[in-house]
């Protein structure tokens, strides 16, 4: 009796049958890979489970920070003493973090802006030195810019007081920066064209800035207004170094020395008012540059509809 040893050669081991049957799902060549989706989400859930649980908390009817006890506002706005609404230092914390992000997004924003406009535009010596110290406070560890500004404000600066405007000032050193990095990438995407296609047809070069440049790079502006307003607000060190008083805590400041002492659902309200106010910033930031997409001019018209404008 003779045994086909081609046909018993061709049948796969049981367990080397599953070994390939599992490597072929986990890593599918004719789909989507499954390990990178399942990798993917695993870290989504591994840091956002966490902050969803502190902003439960935030909603607890009872002090207890570990226990539910039922759905309430009570330290957003119902507890007389306790909540964020009726505590003066949380409310203070509050009140100069959104003072501060707003003040450093007014006027952080436009220097940015005119600082991108104009190294993007410098074609000399000093261009490439210029765009390596716009670009420093980004590598730089925010330790070591805490630690210079308040040195600077302590003995270089000194009329400066510690407080709101030396946390307004730091907040800009940094924030710049990337206001000039969001605009100076929409400017190399848009080129040069269309400033002087409207100086071919009669524009000053500052009607070609004002008529031309700037309505173009408006989402990108208004994505830095946001940036800037979300960093601003969740900023901690250079706010703790040039902070000055219960006046100028901010809300990572006041999460930091009283989380560890006698915390209370008062702090995640806190701490949930600060997430949602990044949250919305940063959603805004991405409507506008998605809004931007689907009615960009460069796509759609091209240089040739600058022909219809009257300078």
């Amino acid at each position: 009796m003779s045994v086909d040893t081609t046909a018993a050669a061709r049948v796969p081991a049981p367990g080397r049958s599953l070994v390939v049957r599992l490597r072929g799902w986990l890593a599918n060549p004719w789909n989507r890979p499954r390990l990178l989706v399942v990798i993917t989400l695993g870290y989504i859930v591994w840091s956002l489970t966490p902050v969803l649980i502190a902003v439960q908390f935030s909603f607890n009817a009872g002090r207890s920070r570990s226990v539910w006890q039922g759905f309430s506002l009570r330290w957003y706005t119902q507890d007389p003493d306790l909540s964020v609404l009726h505590d003066p230092s949380l409310w203070l914390a509050l009140i100069q973090s959104l003072r501060l992000a707003a003040l450093t997004m007014l006027v952080a924003t436009p220097i940015g802006v005119a600082l991108a406009i104009g190294l993007a535009r410098w074609r000399g010596r000093g261009a490439k030195p210029a765009n390596f110290l716009m670009l420093f406070p980004l590598v730089t560890p925010e330790i070591v810019m805490g630690v210079a500004l308040f040195l600077v404000f302590a003995h270089m600066y000194d009329f400066v007081p510690f407080g709101t405007w030396a946390q307004f000032l730091g907040h800009m050193t940094f924030s710049i920066s990337f206001v000039v990095i969001i605009v100076r990438g929409r400017l190399f995407a848009i080129g040069r064209q269309y400033e002087e296609a409207a100086m071919d047809l009669g524009a000053s070069q500052l009607e070609a800035l004002r008529r031309v440049l700037l309505p173009m790079l408006a989402p990108a502006i208004f994505a830095a207004f946001a940036i800037v307003f979300a960093l601003s607000i969740d900023d901690f060190v250079i706010s703790q170094f040039l902070a000055a008083g219960q006046s100028s805590v901010t809300i990572p400041v006041r999460l930091y020395s009283t989380a560890r002492l006698a915390p209370s659902p008062a702090l995640n309200a806190l701490a949930s008012l600060m997430l949602f106010a990044t949250l919305v910033a940063v959603t805004l930031a991405g409507l506008s540059l998605r809004l931007f997409r689907r009615r960009d001019p460069t796509a759609a018209g091209g240089v040739e509809s600058l022909s219809r404008w009257e300078f």
